[in-house]
């Protein structure tokens, strides 16, 4: 078969080693020229990618390219594009999948189901967005075996399949900026449960009203989380089925949004397994994935702590509610489409020393959001800024001292930009990484 690979990163790279093992006719096709390349392969890279790519029998599309952009220009062959998690769907050797999505927490989740998977005995495997391909891992699944698959809008947009059990988290407004409106993120998102047979199981976040109605599209039992029959919280405690999986005190895991992911991780579980031994060692030697509210240091009394991770107001609002101390807030970013109305509202009410704003306002490639996080700042009456946005790249060491500066005594320096991080650095990672050790270069 001939077989064009639309994309070229960590899942078009498994999806190549995946297809040529079965000895077909590929060719990479990536929009970036510079895309390292396996020698001896045939390959289109740069601007014409997309041209002429009904001469293929099939078109494997990776997660970041969004399928409207291979149909503007090849309007006939839509019924030839599949994706990564599509064919491992079709391939997968076990019924036991479960999958997660939603805005934020699906990382903490699905690593967390799968802990409780392990210590209940169970072979499991973790991946998806979380940073496995799962055709990396197909060859090693037996019929018993057990995936857990963090699942992003990106990859659920033209998913044909459902995991048997699916989880939907808090959904808010996200990635505006490759989906053309809120309707279509959720409806990516739907998919995760729209292929559901009466024999799977659908689990909700009761609280949050996007999540109510993406599980309604399942055909498969409902059960919400943060509420019976799912797993919550009853005073000092985690509770499922009148039982107490572990007291909070023993979780750790920071802030009151984590309760959420422990509750929707339990509830997952729930489904497979009773055994509350593996729940309470899985849930409390589990101290959290990076760059998700992670301590860096104390120095001078003041603690630093890196929530890069956190790329949307609701995310930077949880992580500001976690602390009741005093803060210096880094805020800004990329623009992926957000409102940051509440944001400011939030940041004004919760005892917020001095926001850290950055931005570069000349990439070309992404607009910062600095001129309208100061705005909407402004807006609620909040005015003690420090604005590192400027036309360039402002250096984490800059935002780390202006940090330090701003920062006394018993405050916490957070940062939690609530955006995308693409006008200055690669990723949220790269952008964690280097506010850990301009933290730590401090003297």
């Amino acid at each position: 078969m001939k077989i064009a690979l639309l994309g070229f990163d960590v899942e078009g790279r498994s999806s190549f080693e995946y297809f040529k093992s079965q000895g077909h006719e590929l060719t990479v096709r990536d929009q970036n020229p510079q895309v390292e390349m396996p020698d001896g392969v045939e390959s289109v890279l740069g601007e014409n990618y997309l041209d002429d790519l009904d001469q293929f029998d099939l078109l494997v599309r990776t997660a970041g390219l969004q399928p409207q952009k291979i149909l503007e220009k090849n309007p006939d062959v839509g019924d030839k594009i599949t994706t990564h998690m599509n064919e491992f769907f079709k391939a997968r050797p076990t019924k036991n999948i479960i999958g997660i999505t939603g805005t934020k927490g699906k990382g903490t989740t699905s690593t967390l189901i799968a802990k409780i998977l392990e210590a209940d005995g169970k072979h499991v495997k973790l991946g998806g967005n979380i940073g496995v391909p799962p055709l990396d891992f197909l060859h090693e699944l037996k019929e018993d075996s057990w995936v857990v698959l963090e699942l992003s809008s990106f990859q659920l947009i033209d998913i044909e399949y459902s995991p048997h059990i699916a989880v939907c988290l808090m959904v808010v407004p996200e990635h505006l900026n490759w989906h053309p409106d809120i309707n279509d993120y959720t409806l990516a998102k739907t998919q995760l449960f729209a292929h559901q047979s009466a024999e799977d199981c659908a689990i909700y976040f009761a609280d949050n009203e996007l999540s109510v109605l993406i599980a309604t599209a399942s055909h498969g039992k409902k059960v919400p989380y943060f509420a019976p029959p799912g797993a919550y919280v009853n005073g000092d405690s985690i509770v499922i089925d009148d039982q107490v999986v572990c007291r909070i005190a023993e979780l750790k895991l920071f802030g009151e949004h984590n309760w959420q992911n422990v509750c929707a991780a339990v509830t997952a579980g729930w489904q497979v397994t009773r055994n509350l031994g593996a729940f309470k060692s899985a849930l409390i030697s589990f101290s959290g994935l990076e760059h998700r509210l992670e301590l860096v240091r104390e120095l001078d009394g003041v603690s630093y702590y890196d929530d890069s991770f956190g790329t949307t107001p609701e995310t930077a609002i949880v992580a500001l509610n976690s602390f009741e101390q005093p803060k210096v807030a880094i805020l800004g970013g990329s623009d992926k489409g957000a409102d940051f109305s509440e944001l400011a509202r939030v940041v004004k009410d919760s005892n917020v020393r001095q926001v850290i704003l950055v931005g570069n306002t000349a990439n070309p490639d992404y607009t910062s959001a600095g001129p309208k996080l100061e705005k909407a700042l402004h807006d609620q009456g909040y005015d003690t800024i420090t604005s590192l946005v400027k036309s360039g790249k402002t250096s984490m060491e800059e935002i780390v001292r202006a940090a330090r500066a701003a920062a006394k005594e018993g405050d916490v320096v957070l940062l939690s930009a609530a955006c995308a991080s693409f006008d200055i650095f690669d990723n949220y990672k790269q952008r964690g990484e280097l506010f850990k050790q301009a933290v730590q270069a401090l003297a």
